[in-house]
Formats: structure tokens, C-alpha cells, sequence
């Protein structure tokens, strides 16, 4: 690990500026320079912190929060005065503003952080209503809650915004939250637009601004709004490469589009650079930053037939005993990639058996991650024809769901209600009862169609419409199963079993022209592919036949 970490260092290296100072390492030669992106973030402090303010802004900005917190605290010791300084401390406690509500202890550090900015004061009018805004999202959790109480933040920045409209970091603060705050239901997209909208304007004038790039690819992270994210996709790795999550974010949108290869190089890039973050101390911990972008590739290299890629880091991620943060995007990696492996394959009877690792992980911390490994197992017996536990999976499932709602997490409550339904559905076909089955899988695919992914996860584990597609084939109903396959493939693109689903069933249509181009596109998409998969092997036969 050692020797890796050594390697990560010199291969980010020629994505850095030269022109930068350099950082000395711990033997005092220089570094790896730096490169964060530019921020401007003015205020009454002491012009000496000035530089380091902007650093850590520009590190949150790249949801770096660790260090991010370390830069702030160290402009509090430089100046004390500096009330902005505890209030980029409270900021960074947030976390993720995707991943939110954050953690206990991080939620009461950033109660403090926020009490010490309006203890120290600040004579500035501007930075007091940042105070003030910022305070509502820390108020006490007894009188609202998580989401009431971030909305309430959205708005006061929105109205901080209006009294300070040449206030380009407040801007880009509020597009952030406008994004983090968009109910999952609304299907115009209405707060998302606006929030990409101010930021496009903003990237004419500030196009090395890392939270300008970074929060357009999170406004645009739906299938109808991809494309109009695909500039700064490409842009924001070169902008700030010594940050992890901008290494990995790109991979959203790339995921969105199917450009499989373009998602692996920059989570493998994000990947390492997380890695290479922990030190020797650290050497048998893994890295959530690291965890998110593996999931990501073990995705993408499913999407392409390179199997036993995804195998090596599903393993990899297996051997992990402990982590540097015990965060839900830590723990939803470790559930579904493990998960995907399985249902991308078809390995019913793996999927059956799978368990949740490391046993260490707090997991009832995270119900909607534990969900996943849950409805794995279920939707395996299920095929496997094992009614019985698919059934108990499915009550598990439901209990999940229960949670979720009593602790005003709709959104993964309804998430884990399709997963439900996907179970059932197979369930009953399991038993026999066909025409139920089909009623309970069209259920689960519009209600599927009704929602969105969330951030944390490159796609669901099973599409509900690619499954209602598997199913009506199983049913002998091609021409059917042709026309949900090609729904599906509107909202996921570019996968390797909705090319392989609208293939089988146009060629079981007697549609060759449609059979033909979807095996086409397969054969392509997994040139690369060392899979021994049915669907790679009927692709390359058919090709050869026809």
C-alpha cells in the first residue's frame, strides 16, 4: 500500500499546475503543487488569511471536507477576530449536502462552530447575514425538521442573494442549496433549472471556479438534463485535480450518458487520489471518497463486460475492515457494489446469499443501504424460485420503508417501496400467479418512472422497466418485452442487459433489423469485454451468423 501511495502521487502529478508553488512533503523536498480552482471570497478579516480563506473555500466547494476544516481552523488561530473563519468551520460540518442529514457529531460540531461565529461578531452586515443564514440549519432539530430546516437555509440565502446581488460566492452557495433542496417528485426540474441557470452566467465571468462546475453537473444529473452538463463534465477534473470528488463527479454525467470508458478513467483517478490521502497510520482503513468512485467503476465495468475488473474491486472492497468515515456513501458503496456484481450477471443464486461487510459498520445507521443488500437477496431467491425467502426479504424491505418514513426520509422510503414491489412481482411469478406478477412489475417500473436516482448511487441495482422486460420474455410475450426494454433504455443508456433484452426480444419478434442493431451495439460495447456472459457470447454469434 505503501509502494501504491507512492505511485498515486506521481501519477496525479502531471494533472497539476506547474506554475503553482509547490507544498513540501514530510521530508521537506517539494510536493505535489496544489491545484483547487479559483474562489474570491471576500471578507473583513485580516488580509494575511485572506489566501487561506479562499483554499478552504475552494476545498468545500469540492466537497474535500476534512481538510477543508483544517484550512478554516487554522485562519481562526491566525485571527481570532476572523468570525467568518468559524462559520466556513459550521459550513464544512455539514458535509454533503446530498448525503444530508450529516452525521450526530458532525451536526453538534457545527452547532458549535456557528455559536463561536456569532460570539466572536463581525461589524460586517454581509457576514452577519451569512451567520444568520447558516444558523436557521442549525437550529435546534426538536423544533423542525432536517429538511425544514434546510429549506429555511436555501431561502435565507436566496434572500442574501437578493440584498447582495454583485455577491458571486453567495450566488453559487444558493444554487448549491437549490439543488440539494429539489423535491425528487418535481419533474420539471424547476429549482434545479434555476440553479443551473445562475450558474452558467456565473461561468463566463469565473470559469475556474471549482463550485461553479462542480454544482451545474449536480443540476443537471437526470437523463432529460445530462447533456446540457457535459462541458463541465470535462472540465472540472482539470480545474481541481488534487481534490477527490472532482476527480469522481464528471463520472455523473458520463454515467448518465453511457460513456462507460470516460466514467472508469476519472473514478480510477478519484479513487487513487483518495487512497493516497490516507496515511500510514490509516493503511488498513478504506476511503469513502475512494468507496464512491469504486462503486461508480464497478458499474461501468460491468456496463462493458469486464467482469473480472468489477470482480477485483468488489474483492477489494470485501477486505475492508474499517473506514475513515462512517458515512452513507461509504455504506451504500459497500452494499450495492457487491449487489450490482451479482444482478448484472444474472447470478440469482449469489445474489441470494449475499451479506453486508464489514460486520463493524454501523449499518442500522443507514437503512437505506442495508435496503439494497435486502432486496438483492430477495429479487435472487425470488428467481431462484425460492418463495420463502424472498417473502422474508420482502417483509424486511417493508419494515425498512417504515423507518425511513418515521425519520422524514421520503425519498429513500419510496425507493425502497419499488424495491419492495420489484420483489413481490417475482415473488408471485415464482408461486405462479402470472397475471399478478405482471400487474406488480408494471407497478414498480411507472413507479420507478415517477422518480429519480439519488446522487450517491450511478444507477438503480435493477432497472424496474429492464425487469418488467426480462419478465414479459419469461412470459413469452416478445413484441411486449421489446417495448419496455426501449423505454428503459430512454432513461439508463448504453447497458449491456438493455441491449442484450431489446435484442433477444426483437429477435424472438422476428424484428431483425431491430435484433441486429441492438446486438451491434452490444458487440461494440463490450469490445473490451473479458466477460464469458450469455448475452456477450449470443451478440458475437449473432454477428457472425448474420
Amino acid at each position: 500500500m505503501r509502494t501504491l501511495i507512492t505511485v498515486v502521487a506521481i501519477a496525479l502529478c502531471p494533472l497539476l499546475n506547474p506554475a503553482l508553488a509547490h507544498e513540501q512533503d514530510g521530508d521537506g523536498k517539494p510536493g505535489p503543487a496544489e491545484k483547487l480552482g479559483t474562489v474570491q471570497f471576500v471578507t473583513s478579516c485580516n488580509a494575511a488569511v485572506e489566501q487561506q480563506f479562499n483554499r478552504g473555500m475552494a476545498m468545500f466547494h469540492s466537497f474535500w471536507f476534512d481538510p477543508a476544516m483544517q484550512v478554516f481552523k487554522q485562519v481562526s488561530e491566525a485571527d481570532p477576530g476572523c468570525a467568518m473563519a468559524h462559520w466556513g468551520m459550521a459550513l464544512t460540518r455539514i458535509g454533503n449536502p446530498f448525503a444530508w442529514p450529516p452525521p450526530e457529531k458532525s451536526f453538534s460540531a457545527g452547532q458549535s462552530a456557528i455559536a463561536k461565529a456569532r460570539e466572536v461578531g463581525t461589524q460586517d452586515a454581509r457576514e452577519r447575514d451569512y451567520i444568520a443564514a447558516l444558523s436557521l440549519f442549525y437550529d435546534d432539530p426538536a423544533k423542525a425538521d432536517h429538511r425544514t430546516r434546510s429549506v429555511a437555509f436555501q431561502k435565507a440565502m436566496g434572500e442574501l442573494v437578493t440584498h447582495y446581488p454583485q455577491d458571486v460566492e453567495a450566488q453559487i452557495l444558493y444554487a448549491l442549496l437549490l439543488d440539494a433542496t429539489a423535491s425528487a417528485n418535481d419533474k420539471t426540474f424547476a429549482q434545479q433549472l434555476q440553479a443551473g441557470a445562475m450558474l452558467e452566467k456565473i461561468l463566463e465571468t469565473h470559469p475556474d471556479h471549482p463550485g461553479v462546475v462542480h454544482y451545474i453537473i449536480h443540476s443537471y444529473d437526470y437523463p432529460q438534463l445530462a447533456d446540457k452538463a457535459l462541458g463541465a463534465a470535462k472540465r472540472y477534473a482539470a480545474i481541481a485535480p488534487s481534490a477527490p470528488h472532482a476527480l469522481h463527479m464528471p463520472a455523473h454525467i458520463f454515467t448518465r450518458l453511457g460513456y462507460w470508458d470516460e466514467s472508469i478513467e476519472t473514478n480510477r483517478l478519484s479513487a487513487q487520489a483518495a487512497r493516497a490521502e490516507l496515511t500510514d497510520q490509516q493503511l488498513s482503513q478504506g476511503s469513502y471518497n475512494a468507496l464512491h468512485a469504486m462503486d461508480y467503476m464497478v458499474y461501468a465495468y460491468l456496463q462493458q463486460g469486464r467482469d473480472a475488473q468489477a470482480r477485483a474491486l468488489v474483492d477489494e472492497m470485501a477486505a475492508i475492515t474499517q473506514l475513515d468515515v462512517q458515512n452513507f456513501p461509504a455504506a451504500y458503496a459497500l452494499a450495492a457494489s457487491p449487489a450490482r456484481y451479482a444482478l448484472e450477471r444474472g447470478d440469482w443464486a449469489k445474489a441470494a446469499t449475499l451479506k453486508l461487510t464489514p460486520k463493524e459498520l454501523q449499518w442500522e445507521k443507514f437503512p437505506q443501504a442495508e435496503a439494497v443488500s435486502v432486496f438483492a437477496r430477495a429479487l435472487g431467491a425470488a428467481r431462484e424460485g425460492n418463495v420463502e425467502q424472498a417473502r422474508a426479504g420482502i417483509d424486511r424491505l417493508h419494515e425498512l420503508e417504515t423507518q425511513l418514513l418515521g425519520a422524514k426520509q421520503p425519498f429513500w422510503a419510496e425507493q425502497v417501496g419499488i424495491q419492495a414491489d420489484i420483489a413481490t412481482a417475482w415473488m408471485l411469478l415464482a408461486k405462479g400467479d402470472q397475471n399478478e406478477a405482471l400487474d406488480q412489475m408494471r407497478k414498480a417500473a411507472d413507479r420507478e418512472d415517477g422518480t429519480d436516482k439519488h446522487p450517491v448511487t450511478p444507477g438503480p441495482l435493477a432497472p424496474a422497466r429492464e425487469l418488467l422486460g426480462d419478465m414479459l420474455l419469461q412470459l413469452k410475450l416478445p413484441a411486449q418485452a421489446l417495448f419496455e426494454y426501449q423505454r428503459s433504455q430512454e432513461k439508463e443508456p448504453n447497458r449491456l442487459r438493455g441491449y442484450y433484452g431489446a435484442a433477444h426480444a426483437a429477435e424472438l419478434s422476428n424484428n431483425a433489423a431491430v435484433a441486429r442493431a441492438n446486438y451491434e451495439k452490444l458487440s461494440k460495447l463490450t469490445l473490451q469485454g473479458d466477460s464469458s456472459r450469455e448475452e456477450v457470447a449470443r451478440a458475437r454469434a449473432f454477428a457472425t451468423q448474420n
